[in-house]
């Protein structure tokens, strides 16, 4: 188990996202909470403003089978697909890589890539995967471990390990004061649970996890106040 920065290729903004009281209130988390066509596609402070493709996932896949040691071959599992992106970019790097995503929203799954439609599953939860012990090479979920509440967070963590043989990344989002706390929490829109590091390491160790971690705070994704 080790904290490493899996996301560092990812395109970085050149203007903090700034944060207050009067953005993205409990009814922009409500919106959001349903992950349909206003999270993925409407306005911003409902999610993602509109999200497309761009081919940012591209050097991470590269990243991945260069830094966990997979094949051409390999089998990959994503937690929180989305619309498939990140499947799509591998099969265009990797094409005899054997992939699927796996995803909570019906509008992400009937929207996502069409190439790879076959590649993404639709399920209720992550925290009761339906594979065998030791299924796949490697393990993504971003953007899912701390959406979660402890228990199934916990419940999450342990199938990620038990279904992957120990090569995985997952994000945790993480706090060290008060004003990183709040700077998240006024910012996330679908965020349960926010720990500080060392107690994300406590939880970790309790699933026996093996993987890898990076933590996503208030520093990582450059939020200040308006």
């Amino acid at each position: 188990m080790r904290e490493f920065n899996l996301l560092g290729e990812y395109p970085k903004l050149d203007q903090p996202r700034l944060v207050s009281n009067k953005k993205r209130t409990i009814i922009n988390r409500i919106i959001a909470s349903k992950r349909d066509k206003e999270f993925f596609d409407g306005d911003r402070e409902n999610g993602y403003g509109g999200f497309i493709y761009d081919g940012r996932w591209r050097k991470i896949v590269k990243k991945i089978f260069d830094e966990y040691k997979l094949v051409s071959h390999s089998n990959l599992l994503q937690l929180n697909s989305e619309k498939g992106f990140f499947i799509y970019d591998l099969k265009k790097e990797y094409p005899k890589a054997k992939s699927i995503g796996l995803e909570t929203s019906n509008y992400a799954v009937k929207n996502s890539v069409e190439e790879i439609k076959n590649n993404i599953l639709k399920v209720d939860n992550y925290t009761k995967l339906e594979f065998k012990n030791n299924s796949f090479d490697f393990v993504l979920a971003i953007g899912v471990v701390y959406a979660l509440n402890i228990t199934d967070l916990i419940n999450c963590i342990k199938e990620i390990q038990r279904v992957g043989k120990g090569k995985s990344f997952i994000n945790l989002g993480s706090y060290e004061s008060f004003e990183e706390y709040d700077l998240f929490k006024k910012w996330s829109l679908l965020g349960s649970t926010f720990l500080k590091k060392k107690e994300w390491i406590e939880v970790l160790n309790h699933c026996g996890y093996t993987g890898d971690y990076y933590f996503t705070n208030a520093k990582t994704l450059n939020l200040k106040y308006e």
